[in-house]
């Protein structure tokens, strides 16, 4: 199979799978909200397909959530299989993806660090101020 055409399955995979889980999950009190399917990888062969979720906030709770998820696969499996027309419809996998907490955790920590010759508390208070006599003279 064409990598192009596999990464495009993925993507149809990805889409329809946040579809369902609203479908799924509608009334089971999960906070859909905190929720992101970050992306699906499918096997060349199309038997087996890994589902990265990812869950903001409820971190003490990430476990159960995707024990409830996964769970709940075999209602998935069906919908994908009802809506999608593929030869094989993949066994779906699911896996906790923690890409999006470490950014946001790596973010954090760049926001408070201080460099070495700032002494304020807060140094975007002062505005930038343009001057002609410091830029480089592109004609030179």
């Amino acid at each position: 199979m064409a990598i192009d055409r596999l990464e495009r399955l993925n993507a149809l995979l990805r889409r329809e799978l946040g579809d369902a889980f609203f479908r799924v999950f509608a009334s089971d009190g999960l906070d859909m909200a905190a929720i992101t399917i970050t992306r699906v990888e499918c096997s060349r062969n199309l038997r087996h397909a890994w589902v990265y979720v990812s869950i903001y906030g409820h971190e003490h709770e990430r476990g159960t959530i995707l024990h409830r998820i996964t769970r709940k696969h075999g209602e998935l499996q069906k919908l994908i299989n009802r809506d999608l027309t593929l030869k094989y419809t993949p066994r779906l996998e699911f896996k906790l993806d923690t890409t999006v907490a470490k950014g946001d955790h790596i973010l954090d920590v760049l926001s408070h660090i201080k460099t070495p010759g700032d002494d304020s508390e807060d140094s975007g208070d002062e505005p930038l101020v343009f001057d002609p006599e410091k830029t480089p003279n592109p004609e030179v």
